[in-house]
C-alpha cells in the first residue's frame, strides 16, 4: 500500500512539474511584423521546450502606454522596438529592468551612437536606418525620378504618389520624422515634413501599411525603416530602397519590463537574440535587418548593407535625450497639422503647385510674392523653435500623469495648432489662386 502511494505521488508530481514547464512563457510586447516575431518565437521554443513565446503586437506608442498601464501583478515581459526614444521614455518612467548583455563583442557605438544604452536598461539589438523604397513598375509607368533624398518628395512631380504614416501610430516614423527634424534643424525639418506631407496620397494607421502598399503598387513611394524596403528588395518585389544623406543608424531594441512576471525566461529570450545564431534569423528575406554582431556578417546576403563598414554614410547623428525630451510634442504637432488636416494640407500644395505651374517662366514679382507667401502660411510650423526649447512646454507632455489643468492647457494647445493649420492651408489656397490669376 505504502508503495502505491509512493507512485501515485510521485505520478501526482510528474504531472505538476509537466504542467509547470508547458505553463512557462515569455511575454513580448513588439511593434515588429509577424515575419520576425514568428521567426523568433519558432527559433526559441524549439530550443527551450517548455517555455511558451506569447507575442502582443502594438504599434510603437500603444507598446509604451501598454507597460504604462499594466497592473504591477501582470507586468509583460519583454519590450522590443526600433524606437530608441521610446526606451529612453519607459527607462525615465523607471518601467525598465537592469540588463547585461550577453554579446561581448557588440561594438560600444555605431558612429557616435551607443548601440546598448550606457545606463544598462536596454540593447540594441539590431541596427536600423530611414529611407525611401519606391515601386519600379509604378515609377516607370508615372514617369517619376527616382527620389535619392528627402527633399526630393517635396517636388510637385510627386504629388499624390507618396505615402508615410503617422510618429503617434508608429515608432519608425516617429524616428524618420526626428531624424529630418535633427538632421535639417527645427524650422526647415518641419517645412520639409509638411510639404513632403503634402504630397502624400496618404498617412496610414501603421507603418507597415507604407511597404505593403509600395510592394503592391498602391502607393509610388514610402517613407520607411530600412528592413522594410531590404525585405521588398530581398522578396522580389519590384521595389527599389536608398538611405538618404540625412538619416541615422540607430539601435533597434530590446529590454526586459521591471517587475517582469517571468524574467528568468525573459532573460532567456533576450540572451537568444543576441546570440550568433539568434542574430543570424535577421538575414532571413523576409526580416532583412542589420545584425549588432560584424562577425555574423559573413554570412549575409551577396549586397547586404553592412553599417560597420562605410556602406552606409549618415549624416546625422541622433540625440536620443532630444528625442526623448519632445517625443509626444514631436507626435502632437504631426497629428494636429498633418494627420487631422490631412485633406486641406493637400489642398493647398496642389493649389501651390498648379500657381507655380502657370508662374513657371514669367517675370511677375507680384504674383512671386503671393506664391512665397502661400508656401509659408502652408508649410511653417505652429510651433517655433524658441517654443520647442522652453523646458515648461516641454514638460507639459513629458509628465504622463497630467493633472485635470495640464490635461486643459494641453487640449486648448492642441486645439489651437489644428485651428491655426486649418487657416493657414485655406490662406495658402486663396494666396496660390491670387497668384495664379495674375498669369499672364
Amino acid at each position: 500500500m505504502k508503495q502505491l502511494n509512493f507512485i501515485a505521488l510521485a505520478a501526482v508530481l510528474c504531472v505538476a512539474t509537466t504542467l509547470a514547464r508547458a505553463q512557462q512563457q515569455v511575454v513580448i510586447v513588439t511593434s515588429f511584423p509577424k515575419e520576425l516575431t514568428e521567426a523568433y518565437k519558432k527559433a526559441f521554443e524549439a530550443k527551450n521546450p517548455g517555455i511558451r513565446v506569447e507575442i502582443l503586437n502594438k504599434p510603437t506608442p500603444a507598446g509604451v502606454a501598454y507597460i504604462r498601464e499594466a497592473p504591477a501583478s501582470n507586468k509583460p515581459d519583454v519590450f522590443w522596438v526600433s524606437a530608441p526614444d521610446a526606451f529612453e521614455v519607459l527607462s525615465a518612467e523607471k518601467l525598465l529592468a537592469k540588463i547585461e548583455s550577453p554579446a561581448k563583442e557588440v561594438p560600444a557605438k555605431i558612429g557616435n551612437y551607443p548601440i546598448n544604452d550606457p545606463k544598462g536598461y536596454y540593447l540594441g539589438q539590431a541596427l536600423a536606418g530611414y529611407g525611401i523604397m519606391w515601386n519600379t513598375r509604378y515609377t516607370k509607368a508615372h514617369r517619376l525620378p527616382d527620389p535619392k533624398e528627402w527633399a526630393d518628395l517635396t517636388k510637385p512631380v510627386y504629388f499624390s504618389h507618396v505615402a508615410m504614416s503617422s510618429p503617434s501610430r508608429s515608432g519608425t516614423t516617429h524616428l524618420t520624422v526626428e531624424t529630418v527634424l535633427q538632421g535639417e534643424g527645427w524650422d526647415k525639418g518641419w517645412r520639409q515634413m509638411l510639404m513632403i506631407a503634402g504630397n502624400c496620397a496618404a498617412i496610414t494607421e501603421r507603418s507597415f501599411g507604407v511597404p505593403d502598399g509600395v510592394n503592391n503598387g498602391q502607393y509610388g513611394i514610402g517613407l520607411v525603416i530600412d528592413f522594410f524596403g531590404l525585405a521588398g528588395m530581398a522578396s522580389k518585389f519590384p521595389v527599389q530602397f536608398v538611405y538618404p544623406s540625412v538619416t541615422a543608424i540607430v539601435p533597434a531594441n530590446i529590454g526586459i519590463v521591471a517587475n517582469a512576471k517571468n524574467a528568468e525566461n525573459a532573460r532567456k529570450f533576450v540572451n537568444y537574440t543576441m546570440s550568433p545564431e539568434g542574430q543570424e534569423l535577421l538575414f532571413d528575406p523576409q526580416i532583412s535587418r542589420l545584425p549588432v554582431l560584424p562577425s555574423v556578417y559573413k554570412k549575409a546576403p551577396p549586397g547586404f548593407p553592412n553599417p560597420f563598414t562605410g556602406t552606409i554614410k549618415p549624416k546625422v547623428n541622433f540625440d536620443s535625450d532630444l528625442a526623448e525630451s519632445r517625443y509626444y510634442v514631436v507626435s502632437s504637432i504631426f497629428d494636429q497639422t498633418i494627420t487631422f488636416r490631412h485633406k486641406e494640407l493637400t489642398q493647398a500644395a496642389k493649389a501651390i503647385d498648379e500657381a507655380a505651374a502657370k508662374l513657371a517662366g514669367k517675370h511677375n514679382a507680384q504674383a512671386m510674392k503671393l506664391l512665397d507667401d502661400a508656401r509659408d502660411a502652408a508649410y511653417s510650423p505652429v510651433v517655433t523653435e524658441l517654443k520647442s526649447k522652453d523646458k515648461e512646454f516641454l514638460a507639459l507632455y513629458r509628465n504622463t500623469k497630467r493633472d485635470a489643468e495640464k490635461t486643459k492647457q494641453t487640449t486648448a494647445l492642441e486645439e489651437y495648432w489644428s485651428n491655426t493649420a486649418r487657416k493657414n492651408y485655406l490662406r495658402a489656397v486663396e494666396l496660390a489662386d491670387q497668384a495664379a490669376s495674375l498669369a499672364k
